[in-house]
């Protein structure tokens, strides 16, 4: 539902003249969210729906689609042609200045930047600059209600469980003498989360090796390892509980399928765990004295962990994601590497820390959720402190 109150008092505390929403083909899928317009909507016509600070919004629809936005407030102007497009914007953003739409400059904060750059060429014609909705979508898209974070806590217990499993099943099946790979113990997950009533979109990343040191590495039927004894085992899983609303738990732990682990498997190990936790204390400290804290503060904070460590160039990604419906969510993620995130981490928010390190012969990754409130930060679920050491027989 259109939360037309709390979306005007926000930009006028932004000093924005509005909020210019605007698809075509269903490229953004922020503002059907945002907005309460059916995902379904079927739009071949360009539309327009503007949020003033203040006054009515209005919207502009193409002809042959007058009624795109017949269930949001405010008069509708009708075009056809390209003139009248253009005339019809400059009638609904008379007298503005500045508005957000869904933009980022330099495309610095690619999951919201959804309009195209004529569009922003457009706008800027009739004299309105175009400024990035970015913390204004964090603020209505990325915040969970209450019940969302007890779907969140619930889907956690049951993955954490899914997951332990997962590494049992593993060392079980080598104990017993049984062939297992990759690929197995990946179906296995999956029908676990279905007996589990958990979803997931995709997933999860069961990896030998260096099959670890590939970030996004799943295995297929066509393409995976066998499982052996004495193998580095990571497990990346993600999944919600399938209702409506939920949101998605998501985490990685890794173990070594042996009594022990060698010594650099251990120290590299202890290197991002060590990451991971200071990451953790820069949040939590943050938000205990109500300081402001972005995304990029966050990943310095581990990367900086890794750096003192001496494996600054093996760890390739950001430390983490924004957590939502979707599981990389539209907050803030925790990145001053793949972009420089200068949103600030708000209450009522979700996101992954996952620092990894990626040697050419294995990968560690370790990931867990934290989950921000009005006044600390918690993580969300089990946090592993030591390798896994999986009995193989």
């Amino acid at each position: 539902m259109l939360q037309l109150q709390e979306i005007q008092s926000a930009l006028r505390e932004a000093n924005l003249s509005g909020w210019l929403f605007f698809d075509h083909h269903a490229r953004d899928p922020l503002a059907y969210r945002i907005l309460g317009l059916p995902s379904d909507l079927h739009a071949t016509r360009r539309w327009y729906y503007f949020i003033p600070a203040q006054g009515e919004p209005g919207g502009l629809v193409h002809g042959i689609e007058s009624g795109m936005l017949d269930s949001l407030p405010g008069a509708k102007i009708k075009y056809s042609s390209w003139q009248m497009q253009k005339e019809g914007l400059g009638t609904l953003l008379k007298g503005c200045s500045s508005v957000a739409m869904q933009y980022s400059p330099n495309c610095a904060v690619p999951y919201v930047s959804f309009v195209d750059a004529g569009t922003v060429e457009l706008i800027r014609s009739l004299g309105v600059d175009v400024v990035s909705s970015a913390d204004l979508v964090q603020y209505f898209e990325a915040r969970w209600s209450d019940q969302q974070l007890e779907m969140h806590l619930e889907a956690g217990r049951r993955v954490d469980k899914v997951v332990q499993a997962a590494f049992q099943e593993a060392g079980a099946r080598l104990a017993r003498g049984q062939h297992v790979t990759e690929w197995e113990i990946k179906q296995f997950i999956l029908a676990a989360f279905g007996q589990a009533e958990l979803f997931t979109d995709h997933g999860p990343i069961v990896a030998v090796n260096a099959n670890a040191s590939n970030p996004h590495y799943e295995p297929t039927a066509e393409q995976h390892l066998p499982i052996q004894k004495g193998d580095n085992l990571l497990i990346d899983l993600w999944a919600k509980l399938d209702k409506p609303d939920a949101v998605y738990y998501d985490i990685t732990w890794t173990g070594v399928l042996a009594e022990a682990p060698p010594s650099a498997v251990e120290n590299v190990f202890q290197a991002v765990t060590g990451s991971r936790d200071a990451a953790i204390a820069r949040v939590q400290q943050a938000v205990s004295s109500k300081d402001p804290l972005a995304g990029y503060q966050v990943d310095d904070a581990a990367r900086d962990f890794i750096k003192a460590k001496g494996f600054s160039e093996y760890f390739i990604h950001r430390t983490g994601h924004s957590i939502g419906r979707d599981v990389h969510g539209a907050g803030a993620n925790m990145d001053n590497l793949e972009t420089h995130d200068t949103r600030k981490i708000i209450p009522r928010t979700c996101f992954s820390i996952e620092p990894g390190i990626y040697l050419p012969e294995f990968g560690i990754r370790s990931e867990i959720n934290m989950y921000v409130g009005e006044t600390e930060a918690v993580v969300t679920g089990a946090i592993q402190r030591q390798l896994l050491r999986i009995n193989a027989g």
